[in-house]
């Protein structure tokens, strides 16, 4: 039987690897995703008041942001965080991948909307921000599944926000998650719903955008999170649900082959798209 120090030192080893390997992956597509069109970096510095498509989905469910102290965790490249500063939030970023942040500060200062991002793993931001500092912690899509404990991201929300402060997550459903992607045939739920100690272990040589760079850091460690344990983590780490919506879309073509785009860059089922959530937007605030 394995010592208490042993198994201590086995999940550090576990934690940093797949840390390690997530954030070589995320580095490896930072400047690919920038250069992209999906990600509309061009449109952001000639356009003053251009939003992303995800955020201006989450106009109606987000309301009036003016004035809030907001952070937006696992931010990527940072188009969503300016899109809320856009909006009057006061917003910083927060992500792992050096490459990202690097890439969303540029944007930042050439669309004119300057701001402070800052490199760190989302278990550590409570190091690299101030605790009870924020109005609004903001998650976008697929953000979730890089992380292996739902619980200790739901204790990170709580610690960084105000008393009263609010959780703004839109996020990838757990029961699309769970379908196997590869499948263009039909529908086969071949993952996990709920969160298991072992992570999906995904070979991919590609990305989400339209790009024609060639990848070398392919291996990536990924989690899904049922709804139920999101909700029970947020409520245990002292946060209030105050609402839950499911979306029959999500911002990707997430099921290649069953999908189509809408006029506002939705993806949904082709055929009777009422039969799966794809995504889900929840608040919560800290009570």
């Amino acid at each position: 039987m394995e010592s208490k120090p042993q198994v201590e030192m086995w999940q550090r080893f576990r934690m940093s690897s797949y840390i390690d390997l997530n954030r070589a992956n995320w580095d490896d597509r930072a400047s690919a995703h920038a250069a992209s069109p999906d990600y509309a970096f061009e449109r952001f510095i000639a356009e003053p008041d251009y939003l992303s498509e995800v955020v201006r989905f989450d106009i109606p469910l987000l309301g009036d942001v003016r004035g809030l102290l907001g952070v937006h965790l696992q931010c990527h490249i940072g188009t969503d965080t300016i899109s809320l500063a856009r909006l009057g939030a006061v917003m910083t970023g927060l992500d792992f991948s050096g490459a990202s942040v690097a890439e969303a500060r540029r944007l930042s200062t050439s669309a004119g909307n300057p701001m402070e991002f800052v490199e760190s793993n989302v278990y550590d931001a409570l190091q690299a921000l101030p605790a009870a500092g924020y109005d609004l912690v903001y998650t976008g899509v697929g953000a979730l599944c890089w992380l292996p404990d739902v619980h200790r991201w739901a204790q990170v929300v709580s610690g960084l926000l105000r008393q009263g402060g609010r959780l703004f997550i839109r996020e990838g459903h757990p029961a699309m998650w769970s379908l196997d992607e590869g499948r263009r045939d039909e529908l086969v739920v071949d993952y996990p719903y709920f969160e298991r100690p072992e992570p999906l272990i995904d070979e991919d040589d590609g990305t989400y955008v339209a790009t024609d760079t060639a990848f070398t850091q392919n291996t990536t460690h990924s989690w899904n999170h049922g709804l139920g344990e999101i909700v029970t983590a947020l409520l245990d780490s002292g946060m209030q649900g105050t609402g839950l919506v499911e979306h029959d879309s999500v911002p990707w073509e997430a099921l290649p082959g069953h999908m189509e785009r809408d006029e506002v860059g939705e993806w949904r089922l082709r055929d009777r798209p009422w039969r799966l959530a794809c995504s889900y937007t929840l608040q919560a605030t800290k009570v």
